[in-house]
């Protein structure tokens, strides 16, 4: 890894970690059991009354619950940066280091991780190449993939395993799409990249830490490769959109920034929505009245998919390290504190949302949800993330109107600290 450590996209070095001097200590919480791994919302619910902020010894960062700190935390870039978000939570062994140690492995901060004033510079970029005509530009392909993988499904017939039939491709080929890869290259890409969430938020053991590493090489390379390709010959996409930026103004996107957003974008688009639809069938196919009502009035999808955002988020966390010594909640906190933001406790707080563990597909307020985050750093594929899962409900709302879960099936979630949603969702028509 050449880039300087500060400028790089993964730091690997994990830093020491103490609890702040006066704060509360839990010395049990983490989000590896098994009862937090099922169902996170009643300990998070607890935890979030006893100590709103507090330390967990066992994941080495300070615990955020309520959604005012939650949006104090977001707001104040300036005190709560947010270059850790995607350096794995714990060490990575010696031989996964040599992997990304590679001289060509030099992926830079860019959006998520990059502090201003340059995540100011570059997101100007990046807004531009998700704007409204880029989406209209991208709505017929979304559709169409959205038809073909029901069809699919239909076709073979149920009981049908969703994630692996709709929920994982369809966000998959449309971030790549976006971004301008060539379809031929999509199931070697979804094989490179699926794993990274066990990375960089998990805590994978010494052998699966080398094969993400090696997958994360050989998916920045071909990243390489490809910008290096679109910049002799451009098209109708957000890659070529970026170099045509760097063109008019190298000084201000770098080339290796093209590169770096192009690497990132990749899973911020796919593991993160594919969990958006299968959380979406889990809240809403058991509740009948609900999935009926969407069947006859797609109208109610937008909401309802708001709700499953706020009730299921695919993402119940995110992250911080603090710049300076400042305090949450009279909780006195020194500089360089990992700090652990629960989205989950405050989307399921009840002082905002009546019945916070009610599902309810026309809860008023459900867009009061923190899930895509708040400040500079909101969600920059919120907008994307929307459409892909309304089309989606509407079609399969539309072409299975009988779809149903598998009675009594046991669902497993992959063990990290952010992201929810099953490995596999078993289905049926």
């Amino acid at each position: 890894m050449s880039s300087s450590e500060t400028e790089s996209y993964h730091k690997i070095r994990i830093p020491a970690r103490t609890p702040p001097s006066g704060c509360p200590i839990d010395h049990d919480f983490t989000t590896f059991t098994p009862s937090y791994l099922e169902n996170p919302y009643p300990e998070l619910a607890r935890l979030r009354e006893k100590n709103p902020v507090f330390y967990s010894e066992k994941l080495g960062y300070l615990v955020v619950t309520r959604m005012e700190d939650l949006q104090t935390v977001f707001r104040d870039h300036e005190v709560y940066s947010s270059e850790n978000v995607q350096d794995p939570v714990f060490p990575v062994c010696e031989r996964a280091a040599a992997v990304l140690g590679a001289e060509d492995f030099n992926p830079v901060a860019v959006m998520s991780n990059r502090q201003q004033p340059d995540h100011t510079r570059i997101k100007k970029y990046t807004m531009d190449g998700f704007s409204g005509r880029r989406m209209k530009v991208l709505e017929p392909y979304i559709r169409r993939r959205s038809q073909e993988l029901v069809d699919a499904m239909k076709e073979k017939g149920g009981p049908c395993e969703f994630v692996s039939a709709f929920g994982h491709p369809l966000p998959g080929q449309i971030i790549f799409r976006f971004i301008g890869f060539d379809e031929a290259d999509d199931d070697l890409l979804i094989s490179w990249t699926s794993n990274r969430l066990a990375f960089t938020w998990g805590n994978p053991d010494d052998d699966e830490q080398v094969d993400i590493a090696e997958n994360m090489l050989r998916y920045w390379r071909y990243c390489r490769e490809f910008v290096a390709k679109r910049y002799k010959e451009r098209a109708d996409d957000f890659t070529s959109e970026l170099l045509n930026a760097h063109d008019a103004d190298p000084d201000d996107l770098a080339y290796r920034e093209v590169e770096s957003i192009v690497y990132g974008l990749s899973f911020a688009g796919h593991e993160i929505v594919s969990n958006y639809l299968s959380n979406a069938l889990l809240c809403i196919l058991p509740r009948r009245e609900d999935w009926t009502a969407i069947c006859e009035d797609a109208s109610l999808i937008p909401n309802a998919l708001e709700e499953v955002l706020r009730f299921e988020s695919p993402q119940t966390s995110w992250r911080r390290i603090t710049n300076v010594d400042t305090s949450i909640a009279g909780v006195s906190i020194p500089a360089g504190t990992q700090v652990f933001l629960s989205l989950g406790a405050g989307n399921h707080q009840p002082s905002l949302f009546d019945s916070p563990d009610t599902f309810d597909i026309r809860r008023k307020n459900a867009r009061k949800h923190i899930s895509f985050g708040q400040g500079i750093h909101f969600c920059l594929g919120a907008r994307l993330a929307r459409l892909e899962a309304e089309i989606a409900l509407e079609t399969l709302a539309k072409n299975l109107p009988s779809l149903d879960l598998v009675a009594n099936q046991t669902l497993e979630y992959s063990p990290n600290i952010t992201f929810r949603g099953p490995k596999e969702l078993l289905v049926t028509w």
